[in-house]
């Protein structure tokens, strides 16, 4: 559904334990893996502090135990609200979604598409999702969240229900992941600044110039610096670090930070740091040996995310550089074809299936059309779909050896 676009106000909730439980509730037993992930500590740690066998579930009262630790840190529901979380848990149905075409766009909400997939079907995921408080959509469609929040991904109220919100995501795709997979997660940082969010880049860059004279009021959607308990205004607030941290509190390996420099930047109108010019792609996987075909680096050609010998030497590091993308296709965040091409060259094989939860335009599944794999592509906006099919409609096979 769509929802009345908000201003972002940063005021962090106020909020407490709850401990007032009867003793049916308190002897309620849930599934290990998943308190593992909402408490953010590993199998092993948690049967240190409770004395649970391997498997065994766990019951509320052993929760409540685990939340009282020192090294108990937030995943995708607060700690105050885990109890009544796991409570009223209704699991959704799960494994529906059939991936039969060789290149399937789906209109709807990620998180519960994505819940509808096979177990162990997916190879490859590659991805840019919305960034926080930056950009507006022209479809802004909400989504009833874990944590207790309805707002459509990119327009919480706090960067710390963005983070919350994407590990969500991050949860619910270790199901459809395969064991030898991995996750590719392009995001970007940002400032806790008052600002107005934009549609597009190109906005953002007339106004960084001075040619918008369009006042505060005049915008359809700000963002705050006011409020937060501890970010001031002006301030980095850390998403991907943070996003890699909690992934790896939820069973992820977190493989490498990537850093891609763009052939470019946008002229921010800054004096007190640096001026940015890269964005950041996480590289998850559920073991530490995912499939990883490092050869590829100097196998693809460079369109394709091969090396990029302008910029890069014959070692392949976490320093990526590949050019931004055109901006064509009516896509305000589209990035180069390269990219989503070496992420699906590294850790998948021909025939593979690769996944873009936030598909867009459809870049990801042109770079695994040219290379030989399947492709998987949800996004709440059906003319964005229907621009990805229109570009993948018609081009020819190339597969790259």
């Amino acid at each position: 559904m769509e929802t009345e676009v908000k201003d972002i106000k940063p005021h962090s909730p106020i909020r407490s334990l709850e401990r007032s439980f009867s003793d049916e509730q308190l002897s309620k037993e849930f599934d290990q893996e998943l308190v593992a992930a909402l408490v953010g500590m590993s199998p092993t740690f948690i049967r240190k502090v409770i004395g649970k066998r391997s498997k065994d579930p766990i019951p509320l009262q052993d929760v409540l135990i685990l939340l009282e630790q020192d090294s108990f840190s937030e995943t995708f529901v607060p700690r105050s609200k885990v109890p009544s979380y796991l409570l009223g848990l209704d699991m959704e149905e799960e494994g529906s979604l059939e991936i039969d075409d060789r290149h399937t766009f789906l209109q709807g909400d990620a998180r519960a598409l994505i819940r509808r997939l096979p177990a162990s079907s997916v190879q490859s995921v590659v991805t840019s999702t919305p960034y926080w408080g930056l950009r507006l959509y022209d479809t802004h469609f909400s989504v009833e969240w874990a944590d207790g929040e309805t707002c459509p991904f990119g327009h919480e109220q706090t960067p710390e229900s963005f983070i919350r919100h994407t590990i969500e995501i991050l949860f619910y795709l270790k199901r459809a992941l395969r064991e030898e997979g991995s996750i590719w997660w392009n995001l970007m940082d940002t400032y806790n600044t008052r600002t107005q969010i934009r549609s597009n880049a190109s906005e953002t860059l007339n106004a960084m110039q001075g040619n918008d004279s369009r006042s505060w009021s005049d915008y359809e959607c700000r963002r705050y610096s006011a409020g937060h308990s501890y970010l001031e205004d002006g301030e980095l607030c850390l998403i991907p670090n943070r996003v890699a941290e909690r992934a790896s509190r939820i069973g992820y390996w977190a493989k490498s930070m990537i850093t891609w420099k763009k052939d470019g930047s946008l002229p921010e109108p800054v004096r007190t740091r640096a001026t940015r010019e890269g964005e950041y792609i996480l590289h998850l996987s559920l073991k530490r040996g995912p499939y990883f075909d490092k050869d590829a680096f100097h196998r693809l050609p460079t369109r394709l995310g091969g090396r990029y010998a302008k910029y890069e030497a014959e070692k392949m590091t976490d320093i990526w550089c590949f050019p931004t993308a055109d901006g064509k296709d009516d896509h305000g965040a589209a990035f180069p074809i390269a990219l989503p091409g070496r992420c699906i060259g590294l850790t998948s094989q021909k025939d593979d299936v690769v996944l873009d939860p936030f598909v867009g335009s459809g870049t990801t599944s042109i770079a695994a059309h040219k290379l030989g794999r399947r492709s998987l592509g949800f996004d709440v906006d059906e003319e964005y779909l229907d621009t990805a099919r229109s570009r993948l409609k018609g081009k020819p096979m190339h597969l790259e050896l």
